[in-house]
């Protein structure tokens, strides 16, 4: 079955996952589901980071937090129970309008030597897969970032040339993904978590494969914070922020060990960590590397450590986000089977 989720004042919530909240849209596992996502910082640049649709959004939907993102749905898988995995196949991910926008925040890796908050808007170039910047502006007022939904009108700010003549590689993913998490209540859009969330990795997109280890019954998957691009780090404190629409291919797996959201590649395991510090996050990611080494591969412990000494990256995926990122990167080509391409 095919679906169509929009993004409407009745379809999105602002700023936090709750496996309270009602379904937007009830799928069978293998699924197809068409996705809306719209970017928060729209109101960077009203005049062209929004459409209508996007500005209903902005005008009606009032109840915002803890965190800044916009999510579309929730979505219900039928029959998804917790010990399950949530695969979504990520089919496309293309932006809604050629523009996006780049906050330099007060939470940004390196705002002790920049104490300044900047805006950069860039255009976009959807067939060459580039961006460009258009301007950049200074914000002095209360921080951007911490009254989500602000719209700062084109004639507020003084808008200043920026990075002439420099573009940029064009990645669109979801920067904020996963499903309800266990815990009762509102849990922040903010720190990812097992429930996958605000990841920020920016593998997250056409090609890529994500598993969600499920809480609650349906699993609840939400999507938002889109970028079309990133680094990672993602060290200003944001991406390059825009809408995207999606197709996501959802489908409910019983057999498989993981417990924690992990990223696949055509050629790649990415498995993620998270803690309070890097060394929390790098732990994280080591330990789930070697259990997920033992447990898909059938590696005894020692040869998982081995091989994770001399043949698995760990990357940093972001370093903003409350608690940070370290994600291990698994070659499946290094394995014969049905996760690998070495036989």
């Amino acid at each position: 079955m095919y679906h169509v989720l929009p993004a409407t004042p009745a379809t999105v919530h602002w700023g936090y996952f709750d496996p309270t909240l009602t379904p937007a849209l009830t799928v069978d596992s293998g699924d197809l589901v068409a996705v809306e996502t719209f970017t928060h910082h729209a109101g960077d640049a009203p005049d062209l980071l929004m459409d209508n649709e996007i500005r209903a959004v902005f005008d009606q939907v009032a109840d915002r937090g803890p965190g800044p993102h916009l999510l579309t749905g929730p979505i219900a898988v039928a029959g998804a129970r917790p010990g399950d995995v949530l695969q979504v196949d990520i089919l496309q991910a293309t932006a809604r309008l050629p523009y996006g926008s780049n906050l330099a925040a007060h939470w940004g890796y390196l705002y002790d030597l920049t104490a300044a908050e900047r805006v950069t808007i860039y255009e976009l170039d959807t067939d060459a897969l580039r961006g460009r910047a258009l301007f950049g502006y200074d914000w002095t007022t209360t921080p951007l970032a911490d009254q989500p939904g602000t719209l700062v009108e084109p004639d507020s700010v003084t808008r200043q040339p920026a990075l002439p003549g420099v573009t940029v590689p064009l990645r669109p993913h979801f920067g904020t993904m996963g499903v309800a998490p266990a815990a009762a209540g509102r849990v922040s859009s903010v720190p990812p978590g097992d429930h996958g969330g605000n990841i920020d990795n920016w593998r997250i997109g056409s090609g890529g494969r994500m598993y969600y280890p499920v809480h609650t019954a349906g699993a609840l998957l939400s999507i938002g914070d889109p970028h079309v691009s990133q680094g990672d780090g993602e060290i200003s404190g944001t991406a390059l922020e825009a809408s995207l629409n999606g197709l996501l291919r959802l489908t409910v797996r019983r057999d498989l060990p993981f417990t924690v959201p992990v990223l696949e590649t055509a050629t790649e395991l990415l498995v993620h960590g998270f803690g309070d510090t890097l060394d929390g996050a790098m732990r994280a990611a080591a330990v789930r590397a070697l259990d997920i080494l033992q447990r898909l591969y059938g590696l005894s412990r020692a040869d998982a450590y081995s091989f994770m000494s001399v043949a698995v990256d760990f990357t940093v995926t972001q370093v903003v986000d409350q608690r940070q990122g370290v994600h291990a990167r698994i070659d499946k080509r290094c394995f014969p089977g049905e996760w690998g391409s070495a036989a």
